[in-house]
């Protein structure tokens, strides 16, 4: 089952969400989500990072909870940031490691911490939503 959401934000730009099964080709809908986001707040010019963090938060939610769902998150918290979370049901936190330079793992949490502002987790009590901020480009 899948559930899209728009609510207004504190900037009055509504923000979107859909929940989604927790397996791989959910990274492909929620670069779809993000995307059309993103086009219709006019800064389509985010899109190529926004997607490619994304990605990256779903594959960590994918690769290291067992969950069966989850839940895209975009909004726009100030004029000048875009805030991407994944929530999922699992209590593990994300933990952001050095690849060794032959790895082909492990550099998912880097390449999120090197695209955005910030990034972070909040726990709940029944999993937590792991989120980065991005940067609005000025015209």
């Amino acid at each position: 089952m899948t559930t899209t959401a728009a609510r207004p934000t504190s900037t009055g730009t509504p923000g979107y969400s859909e929940t989604m099964p927790c397996e791989p080709e959910s990274a492909r809908r929620a670069r779809l989500l993000i995307s059309a986001a993103l086009n219709t707040w006019g800064i389509g010019d985010l899109v190529d990072t926004a997607t490619l963090v994304v990605s990256e938060l779903v594959g960590n939610s994918v690769q290291h909870t067992p969950c069966r769902l989850l839940r895209v998150t975009v909004s726009r918290p100030a004029p000048h940031c875009v805030k991407i979370a994944v929530t999922d049901q699992s209590r593990t936190v994300p933990d952001m490691t050095s690849p060794a330079d032959e790895a082909e793992e492990g550099r998912g949490l880097f390449l999120v911490d090197v695209l955005s502002v910030r990034w972070g987790y909040d726990r709940h009590g029944w999993g937590k939503t792991v989120w980065a901020e991005l940067e609005v480009p000025t015209c």
